[in-house]
Formats: structure tokens, sequence, C-alpha cells
């Protein structure tokens, strides 16, 4: 993720799309997030890491609300833009590679990054062994449907069984993403300990079309995958 999003291409693309409204943060992600959170996304006092939190947003949300973040990104650049708040610790670092105290977190989130990891169920591995007993795991992914054609423009759900990495021209050539299918990323996260609270695929209402006619196309497959997990069965062998 770091040379992806320190690109200064790919971040330029990036940041218009987020100025312009255009991608689907604001209208679909952001509010299906926080439904998921406590409510209105309230942090609570909680103790709570945000894995790949870009510029900040949610980590931003969450500690106004009460808890104390620790915001991890590998890019430099988006890091940059964070806003400072002294409940957040913002930590660079490459989420293959992060390393957390043992049962130090009440909540992990994760906003639109993990279909970026590789190691998926090492990584779920070690965000079991950083919560404590019934702390919750939080994150929305490109849905499956996307993420599996190896043609991006086939709007058909083709290859869905074969997992692995799909690339990419998203704002520049050669964007890695790694393809899961629902099941197993479910199975991976009950693998781990974790109970399945909530599973959402929110798509754009027929009002949000009618007002923004490009979410139009998300009304024909889902475009985000969002689970909130609850640790019931806590390994404590340590991580992978």
């Amino acid at each position: 993720m770091t040379a992806l999003y320190d690109d200064p291409d790919f971040l330029s693309g990036y940041r218009e799309l987020r100025r312009s409204g255009r991608g689907l943060n604001e209208d679909l992600e952001i509010p299906a997030m926080n439904a998921l959170l406590s409510p209105g996304g309230r942090g609570d006092e909680l103790r709570v890491a945000d894995l790949g939190c870009g510029e900040g947003e949610l980590a931003l949300r969450l500690a106004s609300a009460g808890a104390s973040v620790v915001a991890i990104d590998a890019s430099a650049a988006m890091l940059s833009r964070t806003t400072e708040h002294p409940q957040i610790r913002y930590l660079q670092e490459d989420l293959a590679r992060l390393d957390l105290p043992a049962s130090s977190l009440d909540l992990v989130v994760s906003s639109l990054a993990l279909h970026y990891v590789e190691d998926f169920i090492g990584l779920v591995s070690r965000v079991a062994h950083w919560l404590v007993p019934g702390g919750r795991f939080v994150f929305s992914v490109e849905h499956p449907v996307i993420t599996a054609p190896r043609d991006a423009a086939d709007l058909l759900v083709d290859d869905y069984a074969d997992e692995g990495p799909r690339q990419r021209t998203w704002f520049v050539d050669h964007v890695v993403k790694y393809h899961r299918t629902t099941g197993s990323t479910v199975e991976t996260l009950l693998g781990q300990g974790f109970t399945i609270e909530a599973l959402r695929e929110p798509q754009p209402t027929r009002a949000q079309v009618a007002s923004k006619p490009h979410l139009a196309i998300h009304r024909r497959r889902p475009p985000i995958l969002l689970i909130a997990a609850r640790l019931v069965s806590p390994r404590r062998t340590g991580p992978p």
C-alpha cells in the first residue's frame, strides 16, 4: 500500500475523487460504517485501532466521540493530511508487519483498506490477539463481486471462486487488490474465534440515483461489503 498511496499520480486522482464527491464513501460506506458502530459512530471511551486509516476521517469521528485511537497507515502522504487530536496516535506501518499488544483493544476498525492485504488469515489472527474477549472487529472492503472479475470492466461476476490478486487500473496501472469470496471471509473470522453480528451490502436508493446518476451502476451489484464481528472464543497462543 505504501507505493500506491504515495504515488503522486495516484494520490492526485484519489483526492480529486474524494473532493468531487463521486466516490462511494459519503453516500454509502460512511453511513453504513457508522450504523455498525455504536449510535452515531460514537467511540464511547473505547480503545480502538484503525487499520489503513488514510487521512484519518474514521479515526477522527471515533476520537471526537470519546475513543482513544491508534490510527495506522503505510502511506506517509496520507498521514500528512490527518488532523491532530489529543486522543489519536498516528502510526506509519505496513499492516502486514503491524504488531500491537495482546488484549489491548476493545474495537478494531478498517475502512476500505483490507482488500489490499494479501494475508487476510494472518491479519485476522493478529486482530483476535489484540482484542479483549468480547471486542469487535468492524470493517468494509470492496465487495467480492467487484474484485472477482479479472477484467475490471466486466459487469458479470466471473472467476469468483479463484481467490488471489487482481490487477486494476485505478488512476494508475497495476494496482493490486486481493479477491476473497464472502464465504471465505466469514469462515476466516469464525476460525479465529469471532461470531458474525452483521453483514451488509449497501447500495444506493432510487432517490440517491435520481440526484446522483453516477451511482446507478451500484444498484446492479453491491460495491461494498461490511462485516461486524465479535471475539467470543479468543485464541491466546499469540499471533502467527
